[in-house]
């Protein structure tokens, strides 16, 4: 009997469908893309770079705790914050296909 994802995990697999495999780290995807799931569903299509930073953060905190990218957001450079740009468009629109 197969084991059916459950919402977040859905949400979490349409969002990370979206993403060039090339731009993600190697571990812990599961609990990243539930954080960008969580913003889908309590951001919808207003979540920001800034909001996925700061997902990002609690992630790397836990997998990557040494990283020179863990600041708060406007502390980093444009390039570093313009690479959230495609987090944040998978995000919206999945947010934008479940609220349609």
């Amino acid at each position: 009997m197969a084991i059916e994802e459950n919402y977040i995990e859905d949400i979490s697999s349409q969002i990370r469908a979206r993403v060039d495999p090339s731009k993600l780290p190697d571990d812990g995807l599961d609990q990243l893309f539930s954080s960008y799931a969580l913003l889908a569903l309590s951001k919808g299509i207003q979540v920001t770079n800034e909001d996925v930073h700061d997902a990002w953060s609690a992630w790397a905190s836990q997998f990557d705790p040494e990283n020179e990218s863990l600041v708060p957001f406007d502390e980093l450079s444009q390039e570093t914050q313009s690479q959230d740009t495609i987090f944040r468009d998978a995000i919206r629109e999945v947010a934008k296909t479940l609220s349609d």
